[in-house]
C-alpha cells in the first residue's frame, strides 16, 4: 500500500491523483484534515495521529511540511520519521530541495530530514525538487500594474538566473518512484529506487531580463529590467503581512539569487519524466496575460 501525505496541498494532492489513476496500486490519502474516511488523518504536529496513520503503508510519499520556523518544521518531519519505523514502513519516498538552493535558509529543514531519513530502518529516496515555477510568474504578477505604468520590473536579480520546474512535472516523477517502488516491492525485486538520491532541478532558468521580456509581450510595450538592492526587498517586506521568518527566507532566496546560486545545472529530471518537460517561459505567458488589459 502506498501512502501519500499532504493531499491537500498542490503536490500532494496531484501526487494522488497520479497514482490513482494507476489501477494496480493501493493508495491511501492523508491530511491534517482528514476525516478518517476519504483520508486518514496525519497531523505532523499530533504525532499520536501518526501511529494508526501509518498503519499498513508499504511506501510513504513524504511531502515536506514547510509554512513554519525551523524549529516547528524539525518536530514535524522527526515525529514522521519515527512514527514510520514503529509501523514498519518498508519506503520513503521524500519530497526534499534541489541542490542549488542549498545555501538558502529554506534549505536548513530539508538537509536535517535528509539525515534523519538516511540513519532510519527503512529504504529511502529523496527527491531534490527545483524551486516551482510558481515564484517567477507570481513576481511578474506582483509587478504587472506599476510595470504597466512605469514601463519597469524591478527586482532583486542581479546578473542570477533561477532555475524553475513545473510541479506537474515534479508530481509525475514522485508518482513513477512510487509506483515502481511499490510493484518492486510487491514482486520481490530490487527496488531500483532505494537510497537514490534525485536532482530534479528545472531545465529552463529565468533572469530578471527574461520576466521582464515576458511582462513587456503581455502588455504590448517595451520593459526593462532594473536591479534593487536587498535593502529595498526588506522595506517593501515589512508591514506586508508575511511572517518574520516568511521575510528572512525571501530575502535569503534574493541574496542567493543576486550571488548566482540559484541558477542549476542538469540532474535527473529529463530522465525521470515520461516525456519532455513543462516549459517555463510558455507557462510565464499565459499567467501574464491577464494583466496585459492594466492601463488600456
Amino acid at each position: 500500500m502506498i501512502l501519500v501525505t499532504g493531499v491537500s496541498g498542490s503536490l500532494g494532492g496531484l501526487v494522488l491523483a497520479g497514482l490513482r489513476a494507476q489501477t494496480d496500486l493501493e493508495v491511501v490519502a492523508g491530511s491534517s484534515s482528514g476525516d478518517g474516511t476519504t483520508a486518514r488523518r496525519l497531523d505532523f504536529d499530533d504525532p499520536a495521529t501518526l501511529a494508526d496513520g501509518f498503519r499498513g503503508a508499504d511506501v510513504l510519499v513524504f511531502v515536506s511540511a514547510g509554512y513554519a520556523e525551523d524549529d516547528v518544521v524539525l518536530a514535524r518531519h522527526g515525529a514522521v520519521v519515527d512514527a514510520a519505523t514503529a509501523a514498519g514502513v518498508r519506503h520513503v519516498i521524500y519530497s526534499s530541495l534541489a541542490g542549488s538552493a542549498s545555501s538558502a535558509t529554506i534549505a536548513v529543514p530539508h538537509r536535517w530530514t535528509e539525515s534523519r531519513l538516511a540513519a532510519a530502518p527503512f529504504e529511502v529516496t529523496v527527491l531534490r525538487n527545483g524551486l516551482y515555477t510558481e515564484v517567477p510568474v507570481g513576481l511578474a504578477l506582483a509587478a504587472a500594474e506599476s510595470t504597466a505604468e512605469t514601463g519597469v520590473f524591478a527586482a532583486a536579480f542581479g546578473d542570477g538566473r533561477i532555475s524553475v520546474v513545473a510541479r506537474e512535472d515534479l508530481a509525475d516523477i514522485a508518482v513513477r518512484v512510487a509506483a515502481e517502488a511499490d510493484r518492486d516491492l510487491r514482486n520481490g525485486s530490487r527496488n531500483r529506487h532505494a537510497g537514490r538520491t534525485y536532482e530534479l532541478e528545472g531545465v529552463d532558468s529565468l533572469s530578471g531580463a527574461d520576466i521582464a521580456e515576458a511582462l513587456g509581450e503581455a502588455l504590448g510595450r517595451p520593459v526593462r529590467y532594473q536591479d534593487i538592492s536587498l535593502t529595498e526587498v526588506r522595506n517593501g517586506l515589512s508591514g506586508s503581512g508575511l511572517q518574520p521568518y516568511q521575510i528572512g527566507h525571501t530575502l535569503s532566496l534574493f541574496s542567493n539569487l543576486k550571488a548566482g546560486f540559484l541558477h542549476g545545472t542538469g540532474g535527473d529530471l529529463r530522465t525521470l519524466l515520461p516525456a519532455a518537460p513543462r516549459r517555463v517561459h510558455d507557462q510565464i505567458a499565459a499567467a501574464v496575460t491577464l494583466p496585459a488589459t492594466i492601463g488600456n
